[in-house]
């Protein structure tokens, strides 16, 4: 999934910056070394690294469960990231590059975080962006549909939001960021689901929410243990709403 665009960006930088989540004491950051391994295929020679130790985030419910509280960790968490990220590019001579999973258009934080630290003034950024191929393309891909019936909108959010597109009456989402996968009150809703898209422990589902989440559970289960992480994306779609077009 590394467009041609993306090779030559990789070719051309001086070094990477590559943040470590793994946690202190625990086992090493699978992400890490996934990125590792693309460097090595793509690159052909030892890049330079800049490692470094991601900050920590709250996560815990109980201090992330409202809107408020949750904008409140992320917003801390950009701050500690982009004096992390600050420290790295003054150690380094040369143009830098940030491995993004997926693109960095859907869900992620690299782009801000790195214009908060040109806004520091400490150093002069010019930031440039490669589109990746998004987790949204491959999930409509691998199931050979289109995310949307003709003419109609197709909402995208949050796995912490998903309750809330449902009350609005949105009824035919995708759904990112998934910590857990809770339907309730969706059985006959159809799902069309995939984790770790684009790599080797690639898993897919299809079906009837209530049918088929046993299989996706199980599915999930499977993709952790094989590379070490998880990350998944699915479309839901009511059972009044027009069906998926094959393509």
């Amino acid at each position: 999934m590394v467009t041609v665009e993306a090779l030559e960006a990789m070719r051309s930088v001086e070094f990477f910056v590559v943040s470590d989540k793994s946690p202190r004491g625990g086992m090493p950051d699978p992400l890490v070394a996934a990125r590792g391994r693309l460097l090595d295929v793509h690159l052909g020679h030892e890049p330079a690294v800049a490692r470094i130790e991601d900050p920590a985030r709250e996560r815990r419910p109980e201090r992330t469960g409202t809107q408020a509280e949750y904008e409140a960790a992320v917003e801390a968490w950009h701050e500690a990231r982009s004096m992390a990220y600050e420290e790295a590019l003054l150690a380094y001579e040369g143009d830098a590059g940030f491995l993004v999973w997926g693109d960095p258009a859907f869900y992620d934080s690299t782009i801000r975080i790195l214009e908060r630290v040109a806004r520091r003034g400490s150093l002069e950024l010019k930031i440039d962006v490669i589109a990746g191929i998004s987790s949204v393309q491959l999930l409509a891909a691998r199931h050979r549909i289109v995310l949307h019936e003709v003419g109609q909108p197709l909402h995208v959010t949050t796995g912490r939001r998903l309750r809330e597109a449902v009350a609005q009456g949105q009824d035919n989402i995708v759904v990112m960021l998934n910590r857990v996968i809770d339907l309730p009150g969706l059985d006959d809703w159809q799902i069309w689901w995939g984790g770790n898209l684009g790599n080797p422990s690639e898993e897919l589902v299809a079906g009837r929410v209530a049918d088929v989440m046993p299989e996706i559970e199980a599915a999930r289960a499977r993709a952790r243990v094989a590379a070490g992480w998880v990350m998944d994306i699915y479309l839901l779609r009511a059972p009044d709403a027009p069906a998926a077009v094959e393509a």
